[in-house]
């Protein structure tokens, strides 16, 4: 089926003669040049004109007639008794449908134009969708997409051509990815402020802008990250997953016949280099990483919550190409199955927006989730369709212990090949990434402590000082490792529940071996 763009579908519900359209977007200007558009189209086609009307509180009505009328409700009256052939325009309309007479109005508007043999439409144009229940059967809602990639394209030749930039067609196509997801007038801003700037187009000034709309939105953070993906040790089936997919949202891959990825579920042990992975994918795919606390899209307002959800998914797709991140994503929706009772259903109804925008979703926002314990997650998220694909990320093994712990001690400013990453790797036994992380820290203080060098004994030393989180939670690691046996993808390419090392592990000690070879085979008295 094929995708009607927002401009076609407002035409074709004005000739439809739809008597309510709710127009939803933050840009006023772009929508009414496109109102605009269709009163000349339909005018050549017509011998009976449709007159143009806009109104605003601040104004009342302007266009073909001037009537100094910024009532509301004395807007409507004027509407209802407008006989004649129009299109009227209500900017910022939504906050008085909080008004039992102005919605009660709004319903005979429909009736009168419904019933009247000359066409009438009244759009209600406004940044927000707050649609009364009074109304939800007469009331028809646009979303007014942004701009696509066509017009900023040819925004962004405008410019260059006006500036006489020289620029090759890759080049103006990696601007027009940057400037996707602003509005028409942000674009040519931040253009603007790119040629002031540099005298060019800059794509980090361009994608200042968007992290400017995030900030905004107060439900997502923009996560600027600094890790790379050598930072990130093991995994290597993961990674080399993900760098195939690094160029997957070009219109390159499109024309090619790819799909748009989707996004993948990490499950496994925490401080294991799950959200170490996703903060390091921003950085290798340079795109926005925007991370969600689910927390925040709950609130105590009723129908807040859902609102909520519905503002995430627009930021994320108005900054997109982009990366949503959502840290155990297990806590946020743990309370889906006893949401009737516990929250008149808010936790379902704000999952089932979620999930169902994961599984129809056709914008460039790859989705990278993160949960821990895989028994509090509802089963809706698992199936196939809603991500490209579930990985496990298990304890490393000993070759990627020796990797992480070289990954630190350079960060620490050491150089690896001055410690046995033998040693460290068998001392390390049943450590995650973090704990190995910490084994070096701690080890860095005790050398600072004793104004000494940092050594492979002491990090060696500090690490027999840890109980491991392997040790302490086994039983619920053993569980999930079996869950995941058969229900998702090895990160590291080696087969889940059994790491490569587990052969090397000493027998448990006889009691005859405990005791110190001096005090064996004592000459005991009979009782």
């Amino acid at each position: 089926m094929e995708r009607i763009d927002s401009r076609t579908e407002l035409r074709h519900l004005v000739q439809a003669r739809y008597p309510l359209i709710t127009v939803v977007s933050g840009e006023e200007e772009r929508v009414e040049d496109a109102v605009r558009d269709i009163q000349t189209r339909l005018n050549k086609k017509s011998s009976h004109p449709r007159k143009l009307l806009f109104w605003s509180i601040t104004e009342g009505f302007a266009g073909d007639e001037q009537h100094d009328i910024t009532d509301p409700i004395k807007a409507l009256n004027f509407v209802i008794n407008f006989d004649d052939r129009a299109l009227i325009v209500l900017r910022d309309f939504h906050p008085y449908l909080k008004n039992p007479m102005v919605v009660r109005r709004l319903r005979d508007c429909h009736r009168a134009f419904k019933e009247s043999d000359k066409p009438r439409n009244l759009l209600l144009l406004s940044p927000t969708m707050k649609v009364p229940t009074e109304l939800e059967k007469e009331l028809v809602v646009v979303d007014f997409s942004l701009p696509d990639r066509a017009e900023l394209r040819a925004l962004v030749g405008d410019f260059g051509a006006a500036y006489r930039l020289d620029h090759d067609d890759d080049a103006l196509d990696r601007f027009t990815e940057a400037a996707l997801g602003l509005t028409y007038h942000e674009a040519s801003y931040v253009l603007s402020k790119s040629l002031v700037r540099h005298r060019d187009f800059d794509i980090g000034t361009i994608l200042s802008e968007k992290k400017a709309i995030i900030r905004k939105s107060g439900l997502l953070e923009y996560y600027e990250s600094e890790q790379k993906f050598g930072d990130v040790g093991g995994l290597e089936v993961l990674k080399d997953w993900l760098s195939k997919r690094q160029n997957a949202f070009t219109q390159k891959a499109r024309d090619f016949g790819l799909p748009v990825p989707k996004g993948i579920l990490l499950i496994g042990i925490p401080g294991c280099g799950k959200s170490l992975t996703a903060k390091a994918v921003g950085a290798l795919w340079q795109m926005p990483l925007l991370r969600l606390d689910v927390g925040k899209v709950f609130s105590g307002l009723v129908g807040s919550s859902e609102e909520n959800i519905r503002k995430v998914i627009q930021t994320a797709e108005a900054v997109a190409p982009a990366i949503l991140w959502l840290d155990e994503l297990e806590k946020g929706f743990s309370g889906v199955q006893s949401s009737g009772q516990s929250d008149a259903g808010t936790t379902a109804r704000v999952f089932g927006s979620f999930i169902t925008w994961l599984q129809e979703k056709e914008s460039a926002v790859f989705v990278i989730a993160t949960a821990n314990d895989v028994s509090m997650m509802p089963p809706e998220l698992l199936r196939k369709g809603r991500f490209d694909e579930i990985f496990f990320v298990d304890m490393p093994s000993e070759a990627e212990r020796r990797e992480i712990a070289a990954i630190h001690l350079t960060k620490k400013k050491r150089d690896p090949t001055q410690f046995d990453l033998d040693t460290l790797g068998r001392a390390t036994r049943g450590f995650s990434g973090a704990e190995i992380e910490q084994a070096v820290v701690s080890a860095l203080y005790d050398a600072f402590f004793e104004d000494a060098e940092l050594d492979t004994q002491r990090v060696a030393r500090a690490a027999g000082e840890v109980i491991p989180l392997s040790m302490t939670m086994k039983e619920r690691i053993d569980e999930l490792r079996e869950w995941a046996a058969t229900r998702a993808r090895s990160a590291s390419g080696q087969p889940i529940g059994r790491r490569e090392d587990d052969d090397d592990e000493p027998d448990a000690p006889s009691e005859q071996a405990a005791v110190p070879a001096g005090f064996r085979d004592l000459e005991l008295e009979e009782a």
